[in-house]
């Protein structure tokens, strides 16, 4: 019979906890919005797609920039966890064949086989800085040896605010140092 008791008691009390646990979280609702989708491409080799956290990217040229692909969403506030997941991919042998053109079939064929085959995949996990109060869109910065950086300024690219500060056009140093 005690033991009843104490269930009785005690059941009351874990309902009234985390019932007030839910109710403390539920006025306090992450809010999140979208803005576009860039990128800058400081290599030689062309990405011909990328994707952050599941939203694909525009596709970037050697030394490119590419944008206003919708949408990447991301929190109102942000917050010290944020992460963006990037993939992509280069095109290593874009420039071993000229494009043939689509007159002569065979040749098309054999220059679209040998395009493929130099494509290689890349995946890494980046923080976000934080962006304070003020957020547009996200930029991701591909840089040489597979590096990631990534941005949610509202200043373009060059501007003396932006705060990525590497050059566009970036040379792949003979070996890339460890991450």
């Amino acid at each position: 019979m005690d033991l009843i008791k104490i269930k009785l008691v005690k059941l009351p009390s874990i309902i009234l906890f985390f019932g007030a646990s839910f109710l403390a979280g539920y006025g306090k609702a992450e809010t999140w919005s979208g803005g576009d989708l860039r990128g800058v491409n400081h290599t030689s080799q062309p990405i011909p797609r990328f994707s952050v956290n599941g939203r694909s990217g525009p596709n970037i040229g050697s030394y490119g920039e590419g944008g206003g692909s919708c949408c990447i969403s991301l929190p109102d506030k942000w917050r010290p966890d944020l992460r963006a997941d990037v993939e992509w991919e280069v095109s290593t042998n874009y420039d071993r064949m000229a494009f043939p053109g689509y007159a002569d079939w065979d040749k098309y064929e054999a220059w679209e086989k040998n395009l493929l085959e130099g494509i290689v995949k890349h995946r890494t996990t980046v923080d976000i800085p934080d962006y304070g109060d003020k957020k547009c869109g996200l930029t991701v910065h591909f840089l040489p040896c597979n590096q990631i950086k990534v941005t949610a300024s509202c200043w373009t690219y060059g501007a003396a605010e932006y705060p990525i500060k590497e050059p566009r056009e970036m040379e792949e140093p003979a070996i890339c140092p460890h991450k």
